[in-house]
């Protein structure tokens, strides 16, 4: 009898599930619409979209700005910023070095340091090989060709996708890791800088190349945040000779280059090789223009980066001198000098406590939060300020999300950056940019989550509700009333003195930040 087989259970082949990640369309932390939006991109296969849909959709956002009207368009008879932009490539082509901060002054003079000339000197000859009649010396004077205007928007955008777009991807990088920021995290931190309306509509609407001293700014923080200081100092002089106004920021990268020096030791080598390299960027950067015409060219160029013969302000803008005006009459009452004695003095005691902050603390995570700090004292006080220059103290207070996105970080900078947009309202309403405006407004305002969110504590959730209702009010009453005859300024000066009773306030929140920073960095170190 043969042996029974013994039997052996047949396994059925299972088919391997693939496991599903789910996706969830609630609001996760950190509980606002533009983090649900970067929400799907959080797991790791999918980080490496995250900066190419982030730089895709900030160039169709400032595209699509720059689709609408610029500041000067058939604007009779001197146009405005895209005129004098344009001028300055005719100028710097057409003309000898030599006569670049000479050449007919009242039409457009060249106002900024070297830096912006040879900037423009390059647009400028890239676009006489593309059509040489927009840039000929004195017939092409306020040009308003639509093909112009397709290339000189492509400039600010080039620009700023080479310098400032770069400057801050890595400066979220390496400041996020200072506090220990996930990688999703860092993209909506990123994402919120690189959406910012203000910088967004000055550069792509109004038109001006402000995103380029911003990001050779940030290049030199970034330097800074890596210890490399030689570069962080080249990169930072180049922002200065590129834009007077990074003169806003040079104090407290001086009080934190300077404390960085003498503690917890003197550092007599590092201090001298941050001199050298100082002298020697300015030295590179002024050299064409001694060589083309002596030093002369230096006193001249100063005497037009620095006008201080326009007085305390240009056109109405939300800081002291301004607001207060309408009860003192300065410009009555005082002389040029003591008006200047007296702001210089303003400006010192405002930004010395954030300098001090600074200089004690050198830390590398107060760096942004005390710019801004020192920003918002240049812009509330110092002489000759335009209402563009908010966008100083705004740029650092966003860039303090890629170290923290805590719902009150996040509620009271959108808040800044929606009243710094809506003081530039009588600007950008004459430029006619009233549609950009709005669109940006709201739509920085709903990703940002300010209809939904508000501060934790009273007193800012008074001040906020009651800063966007004054908001509103003056927009309804600008277009239901329009403009009284009598009082032809009046939406204009109320702009001004609600901006400014929030400005105010901003550079108290960013002192009282700064200085919990600071503390809170010495008590994890002792």
């Amino acid at each position: 009898m043969p042996f029974a087989q013994p039997y052996f259970p047949q396994r059925t082949k299972q088919k391997k599930r693939r496991a599903i990640r789910a996706v969830s369309l609630a609001l996760p932390y950190p509980g606002f619409p533009l983090a649900s939006f970067l929400h799907p991109l959080r797991s790791t296969a999918s980080q490496w979209l995250v900066i190419p849909i982030l730089l895709l959709v900030a160039f169709l956002l400032r595209w699509a700005v720059g689709l609408g009207a610029y500041s000067g368009l058939e604007s009779l008879p001197m146009h405005g910023d895209f005129e004098a932009q344009r001028h300055w490539m005719e100028i710097t082509t057409q003309l000898p070095m030599k006569d670049w901060y000479w050449h007919d002054l009242e039409w457009w003079g060249l106002d900024y340091p070297p830096l912006t000339a040879y900037h423009s000197w390059l647009i400028g000859a890239i676009g006489n090989l593309v059509r040489p009649s927009w840039f000929e010396l004195h017939t092409s004077r306020g040009l308003d060709d639509p093909k112009l205007k397709f290339f000189m928007r492509a400039t600010v955008v080039i620009s700023e996708y080479i310098t400032y777009v770069p400057a801050m991807v890595v400066f979220v990088r390496v400041y996020g890791k200072l506090f220990d920021m996930s990688v999703y995290e860092k993209a909506v931190s990123l994402a919120a800088i690189l959406i910012q309306p203000s910088l967004m509509i000055i550069d792509h609407g109004h038109f001006q190349y402000n995103s380029v001293m911003f990001g050779l700014t940030y290049l030199a923080v970034d330097c800074f945040l890596t210890d490399h200081l030689l570069f962080g100092s080249l990169f930072f002089v180049l922002a200065l000779t590129f834009k007077q106004m990074a003169l806003y920021y040079a104090p407290v990268i001086f009080a934190y280059l300077l404390g960085l020096s003498v503690f917890p030791r003197l550092h007599f080598q590092r201090l001298f090789l941050l001199g050298v390299t100082v002298i020697a960027t300015f030295t590179l950067i002024l050299a064409p223009l001694v060589a083309s015409g002596g030093f002369i060219q230096i006193s001249q160029c100063l005497s037009r980066i620095f006008p201080f013969s326009r007085g305390l302000w240009e056109d109405k803008v939300a800081n002291f001198w301004c607001a207060s005006n309408v009860i003192v009459k300065y410009r009555q009452r005082f002389s040029g000098a003591i008006l200047q004695q007296a702001s210089m003095l303003a400006t010192f005691v405002a930004i010395f406590p954030s300098c001090v902050i600074i200089f004690l603390y050198p830390r590398k995570r107060l760096l942004p939060i005390g710019m801004s700090a020192c920003a918002w004292g240049f812009f509330l006080f110092s002489f000759q300020v335009h209402e563009k220059s908010v966008l100083l103290p705004l740029v650092p207070a966003t860039s303090f999300l890629a170290g923290s996105l805590d719902s009150e970080n996040i509620v009271w900078v959108t808040w800044m950056n929606n009243i710094a947009l809506f003081s530039m309202w009588p600007l950008l309403n004459r430029d006619g940019l009233a549609l950009q405006y709005a669109v940006l407004f709201i739509l920085f305002g709903w990703l940002m989550g300010t209809f939904q969110n508000t501060s934790d504590h009273w007193a800012g959730k008074m001040i906020h509700i009651g800063s966007y209702v004054a908001v509103l009010a003056i927009h309804i009453a600008e277009k239901a009333i329009g403009q009284p005859e009598r009082y032809p300024d009046i939406w204009v000066v109320g702009n001004v003195l609600i901006s400014f009773a929030c400005y105010v306030i901003a550079w108290g929140w960013t002192l009282l930040k700064l200085w919990q920073e600071a503390r809170t960095d010495k008590d994890k170190n002792d």
